[in-house]
């Protein structure tokens, strides 16, 4: 019963889908100030839509719950004997469930538009929900005609062929949900930037409204991206935090997309400045979110983070992809003539310093969409080619250096127009702590030139993070100011673990048998036995290792090497040791002929800083959704109390001396 309510949300959401862009397309063909009886269905058709959207995804999250075998996705996705963590996680960890997820989330994200925003003038509003419903149609079509995630078995299976063992973990309840709602926010960044662009209306008003979208939708693609690293790390097993997996560059394409669109959005919001970059940057964004979409769920490359699903399905968001991205660059195309230029500025600016970056976010985006792409390209002419570290470390590195170096600066300068005289001291102890930190590293060994680098440039970013705050009373400090310090010290603190990583990481694969050690670092990791366990829903071997270190008492370490039975597969569950100043990693392999087993082991110095950094970086996105929901509060208060004060006044019959805003 569940699954049919589920089916029938889902078809009623997507006919309230295409009320809401019929009534929207109303709204923006009246004139401003003019009325159109069909218009005013906007607004309810979003929320309706979205309350109907949740039901369905609620619908399908209780019937992996109950493990109903009777819904063709449970079956072949769940099993009765999982525990409920998984079977509810194992809801979006398909195809067809977390496409559902995101259109759950979509249609919440429009919902919550349409029901709140009133500060955008009406026929920009109607224009943007006319695109939202736009897009999500498509997806609605997608679900019901190509993916129906309610489908039925003419037969209940007698039991169903469980979960991917990779996905059995906590990270599938915290990466892709936080992943999909920041590719959703970025949808809505795109019909805003959409709606208005159709009816011209890019200004710092406009800019205020975008900005918490972006900034959601950063935050959370920050957090998604940073918790999946971590998590595919620890569960493969391989002992690296970033591969290069097309799938993992298909949710980092739209992050430097956002991040670039961040500040832009930023600087049309204060300084009224980048109206046309800001809506590119918004139809590129949302495009950046479409790709990885088709990349993940068209067949076309192999990966563990893929879904394995046909390629006519491909074919769908292909066409998904065509219309709302193509039609989109078209229209930006016809209409960006008739954006005013907004404000100018001087190259020596904080503008320019914020344009300069966003020109090296964009480079880097597309070194990462041309390596990405490459294999895909030449697989279709029987080539077969594999892009990995040795291209994108060093290209990458050509852009991410100067943009380093100008996000230390650019934060120093003053709007509009600055002399770099001014920055003498600031420019000189940013230079003198990368040249003394790389020197300083090069005297007690070799090591890799991008590493050594990356330390130089993380110890400026983080004292450059807070040069801002020199000389102002720390408590008037605005709360949005502290949010881009936080973030920007974010970005040294995972800079640092990533150099530390790739220049000082040892590593150590040994055959062992029970009773020997070996050294690794500072550690002597002995080998104590080798047992059968048994979980849940899997049987392991499991390895027992003593850490020690300088004489202290011995951490007990446990890397299984485990069988799942539903489905049949081999995983390995590394182990790791945290200490402040790295982490140790240990992995078992096969057992050899003579009887010893495969033990690698790693010590990976201030490797967590990678993801304390991520998790900084996107605080500091919290705080600044803070401090600009604090200042809109007060800006609306402001206007009530005036706006009550010449009504007094009016009453009154006097003059109010202060003008209206």
């Amino acid at each position: 019963m569940m699954a049919e309510i589920g089916l029938a949300a889902l078809w009623l959401a997507a006919a309230l889908a295409a009320l809401q862009m019929v009534s929207g397309a109303f709204v923006l063909k009246a004139g401003e100030g003019e009325f159109n009886p069909l218009g005013i269905y906007a607004r309810p058709a979003a929320v309706v839509q979205a309350f109907l959207a949740v039901l369905a995804f609620f619908a399908l999250l209780y019937c992996f719950a109950v493990t109903d075998l009777s819904v063709k996705l449970v079956a072949t996705n769940s099993h009765s004997m999982k525990p409920m963590l998984y079977k509810l996680t194992g809801t979006w960890g398909n195809h067809e469930g977390s496409m559902l997820l995101w259109v759950g989330v979509l249609a919440a994200s429009g919902g919550l538009l349409a029901g709140f925003e009133r500060r955008l003038p009406e026929r920009t509003m109607g224009a943007t929900l006319a695109v939202q419903g736009f897009v999500a149609l498509g997806f609605y079509a997608f679900l019901l005609l190509s993916s129906n995630p309610f489908e039925r078995l003419a037969t209940p299976a007698p039991e169903g062929n469980g979960l991917n063992p990779l996905l059995q973990d906590i990270g599938l309840a915290i990466h892709p949900p936080t992943l999909y709602a920041g590719y959703v926010g970025l949808s809505v960044a795109f019909s805003l930037a959409m709606g208005a662009l159709l009816t011209r209306e890019v200004n710092p008003a406009f800019a205020r409204v975008l900005r918490p979208w972006v900034l959601g939708a950063w935050v959370l693609l920050t957090f998604g991206i940073t918790a999946g690293s971590y998590w595919a790390y620890y569960e493969l097993g391989w002992g690296g935090w970033w591969f290069w997996d097309p799938v993992e560059n298909a949710s980092l394409m739209p992050w430097l997309a956002a991040t670039a669109l961040l500040h832009s959005v930023s600087v049309l919001a204060a300084r009224d400045a980048l109206r046309t970059w800001t809506i590119m940057l918004g139809v590129l964004a949302f495009s950046m979110s479409m790709l990885g979409t088709f990349l993940v769920r068209s067949g076309v490359l192999t990966s563990v983070h893929a879904f394995a699903v046909d390629p006519e399905r491909g074919a769908f968001i292909l066409g998904l992809l065509a219309i709302y991205i193509g039609g989109a660059f078209t229209i930006f195309a016809l209409r960006a003539g008739a954006v005013a230029e907004g404000k100018r500025f001087a190259l020596v600016s904080r503008e320019g310093a914020l344009v300069f970056n966003n020109v090296m976010l964009s480079a880097i985006l597309a070194i990462v969409l041309l390596g990405t792409l490459y294999p895909l390209l030449t697989e279709a002419f029987d080539v077969r080619v594999s892009v990995g570290p040795p291209y994108f470390n060093p290209a990458g590195a050509i852009f991410a250096i100067p943009m380093f170096l100008v996000m230390a600066v650019g934060p120093l300068l003053r709007w509009k127009s600055d002399k770099p005289a001014r920055l003498q001291f600031e420019v000189l102890l940013i230079a003198a702590l990368v040249i003394g930190v790389i020197a300083a590293v090069s005297f007690f060994g070799r090591f890799p030139l991008l590493p050594l680098l990356g330390l130089g440039l993380a110890a400026a970013l983080a004292v450059a993070a807070f040069l801002p705050l020199k000389g102002r009373v720390l408590s008037r400090v605005p709360v949005a100011t502290w949010g881009m310090v936080l973030a920007h010290f974010g970005v040294a603190v995972a800079l640092f673990g990533m150099a530390c990583e790739g220049a000082f990481s040892q590593e150590r694969l040994a055959a062992m048998a029970p009773g020997a050690t070996e050294q690794i670092g500072d550690f002597a990791v002995t080998l104590d036995r080798v047992t059968p366990v048994a979980g849940p829903n899997w049987t392991a071997i499991e390895a027992q290792l003593s850490v020690r270190r300088d004489g202290d008492a011995p951490t007990i370490l446990t890397p299984q090497a485990r069988n799942f039975w539903s489905p049949p597969q081999a995983t390995s569950e590394s182990a790791l040791l945290t200490r402040w100043n790295g982490q140790m990693y240990a992995v078992i392999g096969n057992q050899a002929p003579d009887g010893r087993w495969q033990i690698r082991i790693w010590w990976k110095p201030f490797v967590t800083f990678i993801w304390y950094g991520g998790l900084l970086i996107a605080l500091g996105g919290i705080l600044a959704i803070a401090g600009r929901v604090r200042v809109d509060l007060r800006r609306r208060v402001a206007i009530s109390r005036g706006n009550q004060r010449r009504e007094d006044l009016g009453a009154l019959g006097v003059a109010d001396p202060v003008p209206a805003e």
